[in-house]
C-alpha cells in the first residue's frame, strides 16, 4: 500500500530565488531558473501559523487513523477504495508534519545561531567593560599615588614665612609673586633653605677647624697634667708628716668620705655629724670607719632576675635537702645568726680626755633588726694602781649606762624587734649585748632612728602584754618586723571603719609623701600596696572573731612601705648610700610591664613575691 501511494507522489517543487552554482543552462544570461529553499521560506512562514497547522494536521490524522480502523473492522471489501483513499490523505498529512519537523529544526538552528551571536557580542562588550573597569581602577591607582607622594621637600623644616619673608634678601623671596603663587613661594623658601645650609656649612667647617685646634690644646694639658699626677703624689706623700703635724689629714680624710659611701643610712648620719662636730668644736675627737668595703658593696648588688637560676639553684636546693637535712635546732641557730647579723663597716670615735685617757666607742648597725649598738672601750695613760678597783667602773657593759634615765641598753628599743625574736625563739636581746654591743636610745637618735616609746605620754595606759600575745606574735605575716623609716618619706592611710567590723572588714587609701605625692592614681605599686589590705584581708584576719584585723592590716602596711622603699632603684647622682637599704629579702625586686614590687609576703620561708 506504501509503494503505491508513493508511486502516486508527486514532487512538489517550490521556486526559490538563489539559484545553486553549477546548475544553470543555456539560457542562463536569458532568464532567472528559481529552485526551492526551506531556509528562505522559514523567514517568510510564521512560526504560530506552522504550529497550528502542525496541531491540525496531527488531529485530521487521528480522525483519518480512527476512521481506517473503523473500516476495517468493518471488514467489508467495497471499503478498500475509501481506506486507500485515506492512507492517501495519511501519507499527505505525514508529509506536512516531516516539513513541518524539518521547519522547526531550521528554526531552532537558526536561533542557536542568533544566541551564539548575540553571545558572543554580550561577551565582547563585558570584555569591553572589563577592560574600561581596569583602566579606571588603574588611573584611580595612579591618582591615590600622585595624591600620596610625599616630596623630599616636605621633610625639610623650612622656617616660617613671617621669617622667610623678614630675612630672605628681595632676589629670593620675590613677595611680588610668591604671595599670590603657593607653588613658586615653596620653590623660594626652598631656594632660601639651601642658601642658609651653604652658609652653616661653612661655618661647620670653620667649627670642625676649631674643634681640631682645641682639641691639640686639650691633648697638650692632658700630657701635662698626666706627668703632673706623679708630681702631685710625691708631693702629698711628702706632706703626710706636715699633715700629721698640723692635725690636717686631707688625705686621710678622703679616703675616709670615700668609703663613707657604703655606710648604712644611720651609721652614715652618725659619720657625718660626728665628723662636722669633731672638725667644728673638738679637735681631740676622731671618727673614723672600719670594716671590709667589698663586703659592704656584695650588699646592695641586686639579685640575678633569671628564672633559670631560680629553677637551678631551686634543684641545688632540693638535692642538698636530699642529702642532708638540718635539724630544727640547726636552722633556728642560722636564723638567729641570720638575724642579728651586723653590717660589715662600723664607725669608730675616740674621745681623748686631758689626761691622755681615751674613750673608744664602736657603733654597729644590726641589719636586720634596724637599731644601732655601741660598744666602749676605755685605754688609761697609766696603769690603775689605787686600792679602788676601776674594773667595774671601767668594765664596757656599765660604762655608758644610764647616761639617760633608765637607758641601761639591755632591751631594744624597736618594738618591733619582739616579734622578730618570737618567730627565731630569742627572749631578750640582753643575751647577745657582749657580742653586738648595747642598743642604747641615745645611739639611735646620734644615727637618726626614732622609735615609738613603750607606754604613751597621755595619762590613758595600754597593756603591752595584750597585743604582743594576740594574733599579731602568731600569725605568719608580722613577725618579719617593720623598719621604721626616717621622716623623709611619710605614709598617711585615710580609713574607713565599718560599724560591722569586724565582719566588714576596713578600707584603706593611701598616700605617700616621698619625692613627690604617691597615690594609686599616679603609682601601680600604692594602689598594690592597697590591695594588700584591702583585697588579700582574709590572709590577716587571724582567729575569730578577728578583732586583730585592723592591727594586722597596720602591721602589712608598714612591711609593704619597706619593701617599697627598700626595692627603690638608687640614685647615682646622689652622693652617699643608699637611703633605704635594702633589708627585705625579696625574689624579684620588679615584675611586669607596671614594675610591680614584691608585696606578697611567704611565711614560713620569710621572704617576699609577686602575687
Amino acid at each position: 500500500m506504501s509503494s503505491e501511494s508513493s508511486k502516486k507522489r508527486k514532487p512538489k517543487v517550490i521556486r526559490s530565488d538563489v539559484p545553486p552554482e553549477g546548475k544553470r543552462g543555456k539560457g542562463d544570461t536569458d532568464q532567472d531558473v528559481r529552485y526551492y529553499s526551506e531556509e528562505s521560506e522559514v523567514d517568510l512562514r510564521d512560526p504560530i501559523k506552522d504550529y497550528e497547522l502542525y496541531r491540525e494536521t496531527c488531529q485530521e490524522l487521528q480522525r483519518l487513523m480512527a476512521e481506517i480502523q473503523e473500516l476495517k473492522s468493518r471488514g467489508i471489501k467495497e471499503n478498500a477504495s475509501e481506506i486507500d483513499e485515506r492512507r492517501v490523505q495519511s501519507c499527505v498529512h505525514f508529509m506536512t508534519l516531516k516539513k513541518l519537523n524539518r521547519l522547526a529544526h531550521i528554526r531552532l538552528k537558526k536561533g542557536r545561531d542568533q544566541t551564539h551571536e548575540a553571545k558572543q557580542k554580550v561577551d565582547a562588550y563585558h570584555l569591553q567593560l572589563q577592560n574600561l573597569l581596569y583602566e579606571v581602577m588603574h588611573l584611580q591607582k595612579e591618582i591615590t599615588k600622585c595624591l600620596e607622594f610625599k616630596s623630599k621637600h616636605e621633610e625639610i623644616e623650612l622656617v616660617s614665612l613671617e621669617e622667610f619673608y623678614r630675612e630672605a634678601p628681595p632676589e629670593i623671596s620675590r613677595p611680588a609673586i610668591t604671595l599670590a603663587e603657593p607653588h613658586q613661594q615653596t620653590l623660594a623658601r626652598l631656594d632660601w633653605e639651601l642658601e642658609q645650609r651653604k652658609r652653616l656649612a661653612e661655618k661647620y667647617k670653620e667649627c670642625l677647624t676649631s674643634k681640631e685646634k682645641i682639641l691639640k690644646e686639650i691633648e697638650v694639658k692632658k700630657e701635662y697634667l698626666s706627668s703632673l699626677q706623679p708630681r702631685l703624689n710625691s708631693i702629698m706623700q711628702a706632706s703626710l708628716p706636715v699633715q700629721e703635724y698640723l692635725f690636717m689629714p686631707f688625705d686621710q680624710a678622703h679616703k675616709q668620705y670615700e668609703t663613707a659611701r657604703h655606710l648604712p643610712p644611720p651609721l652614715y648620719v652618725l659619720f657625718v655629724q660626728a665628723s662636722a662636730y669633731g672638725q667644728a668644736c673638738d679637735k681631740k675627737l676622731v671618727v673614723a670607719i672600719e670594716g671590709s668595703v667589698e663586703e659592704a658593696k656584695a650588699l646592695y648588688k641586686p639579685p640575678e632576675d633569671s628564672q633559670d637560676d631560680e629553677s637551678d639553684s631551686d634543684a641545688e636546693e632540693e638535692q642538698t635537702t636530699k642529702r642532708r637535712r638540718p635539724t630544727l635546732g640547726v636552722q633556728l641557730d642560722d636564723k638567729r645568726k641570720e638575724m642579728l647579723k651586723r653590717h660589715p663597716l662600723s664607725v669608730t670615735i675616740d674621745l681623748k680626755c686631758k689626761d691622755e685617757n681615751v674613750l673608744h666607742l664602736t657603733f654597729h648597725y644590726l641589719m636586720n633588726l634596724n637599731v644601732m649598738t655601741v660598744k666602749a672601750k676605755v685605754t688609761t695613760a697609766m696603769e690603775m694602781t689605787t686600792a679602788i678597783s676601776a674594773g667595774d667602773l671601767l668594765s664596757p657593759d656599765s660604762l655608758l649606762n644610764c647616761l639617760y634615765p633608765g637607758d641601761h641598753g639591755r632591751k631594744t628599743p624597736n618594738p618591733a624587734n619582739q616579734f622578730q625574736f618570737d618567730k627565731v625563739g630569742i627572749v631578750t636581746l640582753s643575751d647577745y649585748v657582749t657580742e653586738l654591743g648595747h642598743p642604747y636610745v641615745w645611739v639611735q637618735k646620734l644615727g637618726g632612728l626614732h622609735f615609738p616609746k613603750d607606754q604613751p605620754q597621755h595619762m590613758v595606759t595600754a597593756d603591752n602584754s595584750l597585743s604582743a600575745s594576740d594574733s599579731l606574735g602568731s600569725s605568719p605575716f608580722p613577725s618579719l618586723g617593720v623598719t621604721p623609716v626616717p621622716c623623709s618619706a611619710k605614709l598617711q592611710a585615710a580609713v574607713v571603719l565599718n560599724p560591722g567590723y569586724s565582719t566588714l572588714p576596713p578600707v584603706f587609701s593611701l598616700c605617700l609623701n616621698w619625692k613627690g605625692e604617691r597615690n594609686s592614681s599616679n603609682d601601680d605599686n600604692i594602689r598594690a600596696m592597697e590591695s594588700e589590705v584591702n583585697v588579700h584581708y582574709k590572709e590577716l584576719w587571724g582567729p575569730k572573731p578577728g578583732y586583730q584585723l585592723l592591727t594586722n592590716q597596720l602591721q602589712r602596711l608598714c612591711m609593704v612601705l619597706d619593701v617599697y622603699l627598700e626595692t627603690e632603684p638608687h640614685d647615682p647622682s646622689v652622693e652617699g648610700p643608699k637611703e633605704f637599704p635594702q633589708e627585705k629579702m625579696c625574689l624579684r625586686l620588679v615584675r611586669g610591664p607596671l614594675r610591680l614590687k614584691p608585696f606578697k609576703f611567704n611565711y614560713p620561708q620569710g621572704f617576699f613575691s609577686h602575687r
